[in-house]
């Protein structure tokens, strides 16, 4: 199946398309209250349903802002992953992660409460973790090189990972409990206003990322090809990490640190579909809002009435679907 999505791209984007709504569907209907079909209906439509108090207020926004979370990593992963020219990188690959789950332990830590303010510290986190890493890398290697920029977002990585440890250690014990519970990422906090701030910082990064499709197309080839062929290498380098870390940022923001959905999804679209980033882009935000849904209505209904970090989920299913993906590409 997975060779004749690749022979027919309209074929896989219906097939795609399709299971995403069908995911998002399910994930409004699924839950501590099960909620038939019709009663759903009724309630989008209606605000006087019975269900319409948890459809509407509850499931419908958290529906929504897992697929935006998703989308985003999924998109910052394959623009990363063509800008380092490894199929293994995601958004941890620069510190990118790292320094905005820092900035938003930091916020919650000196208790500032889920909105913009955590939203500016993961975004000055995630920055100040790429100017590091550039700075690492410019001292090594003045052009950039990919695989200085792999090795020092690695160490950027590890460093806030342990600071962060630290920060945590002196934290309150309430402050540390939703510290913690925001490290390992879940959509408990959803709500109308966080789709929306959600929606406003994450909107630009990804159309920016779009429309840099062809030059994410020509870097993946390598620097010397993509110069021959008239990209602004570096340029366009600076705009990619600065558009991902801002993705990166939004998200760990809204729902907390949650991987490898920017590993896994790109992964899989490049193996079924082709590397043309034009068609890989949309694909990957909708394949991973996807995934991510599934994944936090699992976490909300397989232990019921206690709740599954949705990072975890997202771990349990990434680890061995990526070993399968690998060793299908090694074959």
């Amino acid at each position: 199946m997975l060779r004749a999505l690749s022979q027919s791209p309209r074929t896989a984007t219906v097939v795609v398309v399709t299971l995403a709504l069908v995911t998002c569907v399910a994930g409004l209907l699924i839950g501590n209250v099960a909620i038939a079909p019709l009663d759903a209906l009724r309630a989008l439509v209606d605000p006087d349903a019975t269900a319409a108090p948890i459809v509407r207020m509850l499931r419908a926004p958290r529906v929504l802002l897992a697929f935006g979370v998703g989308g985003a990593l999924a998109v910052a992963g394959a623009s990363l992953q063509a800008l380092v020219r490894n199929p293994l990188a995601e958004p941890w690959i620069l510190g990118l992660s790292g320094g905005a789950s820092l900035g938003a332990v930091l916020a919650t830590v000196v208790g500032l409460q889920a909105g913009w303010g955590i939203a500016a510290c993961a975004t000055a986190g995630a920055l100040g973790a790429v100017v590091l890493v550039y700075r690492i890398s410019r001292i090594a290697d003045h052009h950039l090189d990919p695989r200085v920029l792999l090795l020092a977002g690695v160490i950027v990585g590890a460093f806030a990972s342990a600071i962060t440890t630290l920060v945590l250690i002196f934290a309150d014990p309430m402050r540390f409990r939703s510290a913690i519970l925001w490290i390992l990422g879940g959509f408990g906090g959803a709500s109308w206003s966080a789709v929306r701030d959600f929606s406003i910082v994450a909107l630009v990064p990804v159309a920016i990322l779009h429309a840099l499709a062809r030059q994410l197309d020509l870097l993946a080839l390598g620097d010397e090809p993509a110069l021959a062929l008239g990209a602004d290498v570096d340029r366009t380098r600076t705009i990619i990490v600065v558009m991902t870390s801002i993705l990166t940022a939004a998200t760990v923001a809204a729902a907390g640190v949650i991987g490898f959905v920017g590993l896994i999804v790109p992964h899989a679209l490049r193996w079924t579909i082709g590397p043309m980033h034009r068609r890989l882009l949309p694909l990957a935000f909708v394949t991973g809002g996807a995934f991510t849904v599934a994944a936090d209505t699992l976490a909300r209904t397989v232990a019921q009435p206690a709740e599954l970090p949705v990072g975890a989920i997202t771990a349990i299913v990434g680890v061995p679907l990526f070993a399968l993906l690998l060793r299908r590409t090694i074959q």
